[in-house]
């Protein structure tokens, strides 16, 4: 039962969010403001958007829900992120920043040419609405049945698109950023307190906690036998499919791309990374934890509403619930605004390159709302897919391998050309549907990541292949969009505490001592 005290708490959270999202809309004039907040987010606004932004609806859910039935395995996703997020801050990130780029298909265009710009700017378009906003959103909606089961899906899709929609169509980037800023520290402490609770459960006793977890449920690294995560899979996909996510994704690098510098942009990657290594403790060892606490539960998903309910005292149920839809809300406006960002950037403005500021921006704020409408109608047919997992892994198992090969080439290897790009980009794909065809089938029944580490490794011969067949490119051109060693060091110098390098060694140990504590 949700009391008054629990409800007024959320209240208070949403007039909080909207009166951000209004006093950023103020200063939100130019399609600079609008999708990269003006290039002046600092490294702090960065860190925790991207946490934000990362974790939905689904991340809360599903991470307990695969913790409690299977084991902690399912994290690797996440601290893996904070590698691929290092990675990024000395390779990726740099370059970005120097070529000030505004969406990440421009990058393409750039290093090779504009096909496979706008092929996979459109790719990415249709799967912001189709998968990332319509998924959450119906995730979120679904979730939020739980806890309140009077709640009708369609209606609370569109409660929720329209409130995060508005904001985002009104302050850009900036007012995400913002937002995420507060959504972040609210999931944080949530997930804190749920841990809390959760151990003085067992009179913070660790011993008596995991007494009755079965063998292996809190291991990080698992055999190869293993249905949830086998350990090539954590070795080979979750990698691939994590640089994918942060590197390549629009909706997540925007907030590097509107960074205030190149120091900022690394900052607060590492920052973000350093956040990433918080769910194994926050999300997966209480809901492991918690087998003993709701022994043989129907339904594994049920745990984190379970531990919600049952577990935490008055008013703080009211701050985690604040936190849920916290993780639903950044997501959805991350995603609307990313889209936007692609459409006009990618599609108007070299069409119009006469518009000025206002003009970018108020396409901007009505392709948000256009899209805003179209993830609500089709929001509520995913519940035809055969549950929301299986919908993201029929579009992601494809999307990832052709996408990773591209970018990771492209950036380190001057000799791949345009033309072989794109054809990667699209047979890649092609292939991708094949094998995903083949799986449904039985014919093919490698685990899904390491289909993704197949597929990838396929791609990369494939474009190293037409390459070598084609014309070079132009060696001035390449050397602009392609890193070089002078490009992984810091702007200027700067004390040790202040320079990434050492930050990225230190969440790197830490990372370490995680893996050796739950091998």
């Amino acid at each position: 039962m949700i009391s008054n005290i629990d409800i007024a708490i959320i209240g208070i959270y949403l007039v909080v969010i909207l009166a951000i999202g209004i006093w950023v809309a103020r200063t939100t004039e130019t399609g600079d403001d609008l999708f990269l907040a003006g290039r002046s987010l600092t490294w702090g606004f960065i860190g925790f958007s991207l946490f934000a932004s990362n974790i939905s609806s689904t991340t809360l859910v599903g991470v307990a829900g695969a913790a409690y039935s299977t084991g902690i395995s399912v994290s690797n996703y996440e601290w893996m992120a904070g590698v691929i997020l290092i990675f990024m801050a000395f390779f990726y990130i740099p370059v970005y920043i120097q070529s000030r780029i505004t969406t990440i298909p421009e990058y393409l265009e750039r290093r090779f040419n504009r096909a496979s710009r706008k092929y996979f700017s459109a790719i990415t378009i249709f799967l912001s609405i189709i998968v990332d906003t319509a998924g959450g959103l119906y995730a979120g909606a679904v979730v939020l049945q739980v806890f309140f089961p009077d709640l009708v899906i369609w209606q609370v899709c569109v409660a929720i698109a329209v409130f995060a929609g508005l904001y985002t169509a009104a302050g850009g980037l900036a007012a995400v950023v913002y937002t995420d800023t507060i959504q972040a520290i609210i999931l944080i402490l949530g997930t804190i307190l749920i841990s809390y609770f959760v151990f003085a459960r067992f009179d913070f006793s660790w011993a008596m906690a995991t007494s009755q977890i079965p063998e292996g449920n809190l291991s990080l690294i698992r055999p190869m036998d293993d249905p949830a995560l086998p350990w090539l899979g954590t070795l080979v996909g979750v990698p691939i499919l994590g640089f994918w996510y942060w590197a390549t994704n629009q909706y997540i690098t925007q907030r590097i791309l509107g960074a205030k510098n190149v120091e900022h942009a690394r900052w607060g990657a590492v920052f973000g990374g350093l956040l990433k290594l918080l769910p194994l403790f926050t999300m997966a060892i209480p809901a492991a934890m918690a087998v003993t606490i709701f022994p043989d539960l129907p339904n594994p998903d049920q745990v984190f509403p379970m531990l919600v309910t049952e577990v935490l005292p008055v008013g703080v149920i009211g701050l985690v619930l604040a936190g849920l839809i916290s993780a639903i809300m950044s997501s959805v406006d991350s995603t609307l605004n990313s889209a936007s960002t692609l459409v006009v950037n990618d599609f108007i403005m070299p069409t119009r390159p006469d518009l000025t500021g206002k003009q970018v921006a108020n396409y901007g704020r009505v392709t948000t709302l256009v899209f805003m409408v179209l993830a609500v109608i089709w929001a509520p047919m995913i519940a035809n897919f055969g549950g929301l997992f299986a919908y993201l892994q029929q579009a992601f198992s494809i999307l990832v391998p052709p996408v990773a090969a591209v970018f990771l080439l492209g950036m380190f290897w001057r000799r791949g050309t345009g033309g072989a790009a794109f054809q990667t980009l699209v047979i890649g794909h092609a292939v991708g549907v094949v094998v995903f065809y083949l799986s449904l089938q039985g014919i093919w029944e490698l685990h899904f990541t390491i289909n993704v580490g197949i597929m990838t490794l396929l791609s990369a011969v494939l474009f190293v292949v037409l390459s070598l067949t084609q014309a070079p490119p132009d060696p001035a051109q390449v050397a602009e969009f392609t890193w070089s060693p002078e490009q992984s060091k810091p702007v200027e110098a700067l004390p040790v505490w202040k320079d990434y390098r050492y930050q990225s060694l230190a969440v790197l140990v830490l990372t370490v001592i995680m893996l050796l504590m739950f091998w």
